[in-house]
């Protein structure tokens, strides 16, 4: 037996062993009773042994006959044989304890036998022994080609695709074989898992000119190799499959796949009905869930049914893929029952499918269904975390989400990106400064900041979380090798969430100069909004152009966007243009729609709207609700009954619980009306503890119906309560100002700056000539201060000869009755007001101003007066609706 270096050539690293299964029951050494085809057969006799080595059945005697030397030819290879069979045993059990006892065999045979060697080399390679496999291939004298594909082929397998390499150019160096057909698979193999393309591509060059390429293995090996490949696309894989002479269900679903991962499903159906019409082809369940993703992603409704048919007809309807990709199909159109009937009828089930139905339970709202579906399965892995975690930011369980994400910490599962981009999420839904601080530094810490889908998250989390100067920090740093696009969309997106719609709009716009902003549906429907909360008609107006020409207006959510544009902007008849030029509406529309005429005060034609979608079928949600019966404020007091009965009937009708959106609506539609006594009843019975914006809004029709008593009482219980945001701090600072307590007003504000609470200053602006004036109370920081204060002072002398009164009671600082009228005479709508009369030169143009908190009673009889005095209309928005003073009167008739 010759002697061979075993460490030559590959440098093994030590490989522990796999884990066994129980070991074969076999005895040890006597093989006498073993059988090849299930009979008993005497394999060599009765008192061999593996510890008998067969050279000394070749040295029993030096004069044996011939005939004993042509038995004992047979006899070993019996023994042999009985090798073979030992060695299928020993894959067959696991047990790694047989092979190595053949092994031991095989090297003490006086003749070396190949077909011998390379069965153990796969047999090694099979148990997970790459070491000892290799062990076996040096010890040949003259590996074949067999023996070289088994080790390339099982290092490939076992993530050893380095090694398999390296062998594959030691065979290609010495040059005595050539590699076959199953090499050339193998090799590719491991290109492919290590993304070796270029190399792939190299031996696509020697394959052909080997002229393999007619092997159908090889030949969809090359074309998965092109289909991963970044750099190639369908179109090189679709040459290659026409190239191929040869195809099989494999090669069909290679470039059917690659079409599908480009989103080129026409094409990819194009095939698939091609592929129907060979003869001897048939689909398999990888063709099916493949089409079947395809139609998620787009919604096909029609072409998924079809294949769900024909999944039916083919016999595959109990494969577990393709009801995985069902399941995933039917949960993306809405349909839960069809879900939930595929799982019924499912007779095998695995982790992916719990982890199906989890996301489909998630995607309609069905959330104790998809928490219920989580704990059913009995080992969770990431994937598993990561799908509910998800559904949960995706439902608006911000807080779910995190508990979810610590108990995933306390368990040890292992993190994935996937699984801090949701955590973050969860946090910005929760808006907690101090708990974004500790995910932002924990994504810090596991080295993930630099992840272009949690940096997006990051960014997004800091903006929802008052964290502006961070959110700034992040985009200015967004590495120059990532996408920037999300990341513009979505520091935009926080600035006009933090009270900064001209930042957003500057931003905006300089990043689409620099062509650092894709214009798509998610950038349009932003920046629209922006439009819509400075009230930018002419940037509106530009935007709705664009994407017109663009041919985005078929997008549901881009029409909604320009109805709330429009809306915002006071312009009531293009916002309704806008939803009956839409082909389709959905709830979002009328909600949309709805909140236009609330802005308008135009109470009768948003319940005209109310009866509309009941008759069109459209099911209502908690924000339709809560809209139609705040649009009884503006209707007629007859109507009182109508909005009781819908308040009372939510459940019943809708199944929908009363939420504080619903009773603060509610509250306020009793107080417009000077149902003062049945609307503090109404606070009283709430089922949970009542919200600060209930009490404001009952707080505030005690106001405009001047009953000091209940506002009292009001008071008291605003006072009491545990503020949640910034508005409610400053509400309960005012109350205590208002009466006096100016050190209690103080501590409030204290204890909000402590917690982190910013106040949005109150501010009003006004849009010239393409520009955005904004003022505060006693701005001096615009250019045309001196004109403006001028032109302020001339105001109020002539609104006081005509009757104006300033009312000091709406200053609520601890000054001087002087002071007072000072501070009273410079709000900040005043100023904007007196800018837009001085620049406008039209008078026949209303002058348009808005203002970011409800005007105070004081400016709102001011502009009565100013309105009369100059002749001119102003229109002004506030967080009450429009107010169109004109000829001294208001159209809100003094009810805001």
């Amino acid at each position: 037996m010759s002697t061979v270096n075993h460490h030559c050539l590959l440098n093994f690293p030590h490989i522990p062993p796999p884990v066994y299964r129980p070991k074969l029951l076999l005895p040890p050494l006597s093989l006498s009773s073993l059988s090849l085809n299930g009979k008993p057969e005497r394999l060599f006799p009765l008192s061999a042994s593996l510890s008998l080595s067969p050279v000394t059945i070749h040295e029993r005697s030096s004069s044996s006959s011939s005939s004993f030397e042509s038995e004992e030819a047979e006899e070993t290879e019996s023994i042999v044989d009985g090798f073979f069979y030992l060695l299928r045993l020993s894959t067959q059990y696991h047990d790694a304890e047989v092979t190595k006892a053949v092994h031991a065999s095989f090297l003490k045979l006086r003749e070396e036998n190949i077909n011998l060697g390379n069965a153990l080399i796969s047999t090694y390679l099979k148990l997970g022994f790459p070491r000892d496999a290799f062990l076996v291939f040096v010890s040949l004298s003259s590996p074949t080609v067999v023996s070289y594909t088994a080790l390339i082929s099982g290092f490939a397998r076992l993530n050893l695709e380095i090694k398999a390499l390296k062998l594959f150019f030691r065979m290609r160096s010495e040059g005595k074989i050539h590699p076959n057909e199953y090499t050339f698979v193998a090799i590719l193999t491991a290109c492919v898992r290590i993304c070796r393309f270029s190399l792939g591509i190299q031996i696509h060059g020697l394959i052909v000119k080997s002229g393999f390429l007619n092997s159908v293995y090889v030949g969809n090996s090359v074309m998965s190799l092109y289909a991963k490949h970044p750099g190639s696309s369908s179109d090189d894989v679709l040459q290659l499959f026409d190239e191929i002479p040869h195809r099989d269900v494999a090669s069909w679903n290679t470039v059917i796949s690659s079409l599908v991962k480009e989103g080129m499903s026409d094409k990819a159906f194009g095939l698939f009905y091609e592929m129907n019409r060979v003869e001897g082809v048939g689909v398999d369940s990888f063709t099916l869930s493949t089409l079947l993703s395809s139609c998620t992603d787009s919604s096909d409704l029609m072409r998924g049914r079809e294949l769900h048919s024909r999944a039916i007809r083919v016999g595959l309807k109990q494969e577990l893929s393709v009801n995985n990709a069902l399941i995933g199909f039917y949960a993306k159109c809405g349909d839960i029952k069809k879900v939930e009937n595929l799982y019924e009828m499912m007779s095998v089930r695995d982790g992916f499918t719990l982890t199906e139905m989890i996301t489909a339970y998630m995607t309609v709202g069905m959330v104790d269904s998809a928490v219920e579906m989580f704990e059913k399965i009995p080992e969770k892995d990431v994937i598993t975390y990561n799908a509910l975690m998800a559904g949960l930011c995706r439902n608006g369980h911000g807080l779910k989400a995190l508990r979810l994400f610590t108990e995933m910490l306390q368990r040890g599962v292992v993190l994935t990106d996937f699984s801090l981009t949701s955590a973050v999420d969860a946090c910005g839904l929760i808006s907690e400064k101090e708990v974004s601080e500790q995910i932002h530094g924990s994504c810090i810490k596991f080295g993930c900041a630099s992840n272009s889908c949690i940096q997006t998250a990051l960014l997004d989390m800091c903006t929802r979380c008052g964290r502006m100067a961070d959110a700034e920090e992040i985009f200015e740093q967004w590495p120059s090798n990532l996408d920037s696009s999300k990341a513009t969309t979505s520091i935009i997106g926080g600035y006009a969430r933090n009270g900064l719609p001209e930042k957003a709009l500057s931003l905006f716009l300089r990043t689409l100069c620099e062509e650092k902003l894709v214009l798509d549906e998610v950038s349009l429907t932003l920046i629209l909004a922006v439009c819509g909360t400075l009230g930018f008609r002419e940037m509106g107006y530009q935007i709705h152009g664009y994407a017109l020409k663009g041919g985005y207006f078929s997008d549901v959510g881009l029409g909604n966007s320009l109805i709330g544009m429009y809306s915002k902007c006071c312009c009531s008849d293009d916002a309704i243009k806008v939803f009956n030029t839409m082909r389709k509406h959905d709830v979002v529309s009328c909600n949309s729609l709805i909140s236009n005429y609330i802005l308008q005060r135009n109470g009768d034609e948003a319940l005209a709207l109310w009866l509309r979608m009941n008759k069109e079928g459209i099911k209502p949600d908690t924000i339709t609700l809560a809209l139609v019966i705040s649009a009884f404020r503006y209707s007629e007091s007859d109507k009182l009954s109508s909005c009781r009965d819908l308040f009372l009937s939510m459940k019943t009708i809708y199944d929908i619980e009363p939420t504080t959106e619903h009773y603060t609506a509610f509250v306020g539609v009793l107080g417009q009306w000077g149902l003062l006594e049945e609307a503090e009843d109404t606070v009283n019975s709430m089922p949970f503890q009542p919200e600060v914006s209930v009490l404001r809004s009952l707080l505030d029709s005690c106001r405009v119906h001047s009953n000091t008593s209940i506002a009292k009482r009001v008071a008291k219980l605003i006072l009491g309560t545990k503020p949640d945001n910034p508005s409610d701090y400053i509400l309960k600072s005012n109350i205590y100002s208002a009466s006096g307590l100016w050190h209690r007003s103080e501590m409030i504000r204290e204890e909000m700056r402590e917690r982190g609470h910013r106040k949005h200053p109150s501010r009003s602006w006004i849009i010239h000539e393409n520009q955005v004036h904004s003022f505060h109370a006693r701005d001096t920081s615009h250019p045309q201060e001196k004109d403006i204060y001028s032109g302020l002072e001339i105001l109020i002398m002539e609104c006081l000869r005509a009757g104006y009164e300033p009312d000091t009671e709406f200053v609520l600082q601890e000054v001087d009755e002087f002071m007072k009228k000072s501070f009273l005479f410079h709000h900040s709508a005043k100023l904007a007001v007196t800018y837009g009369i001085l620049t406008s030169n039209n008078r026949g143009k209303p002058v348009r101003v808005v203002k970011n908190v409800r005007l105070c009673g004081d400016c709102h009889e001011f502009f009565k007066y100013v309105s009369a005095v100059v002749k001119r209309e102003i229109v002004l928005r506030d967080s009450s609706g429009f107010h169109r003073f004109m000829n001294g009167k208001c159209s809100c008739k003094d009810l805001w």
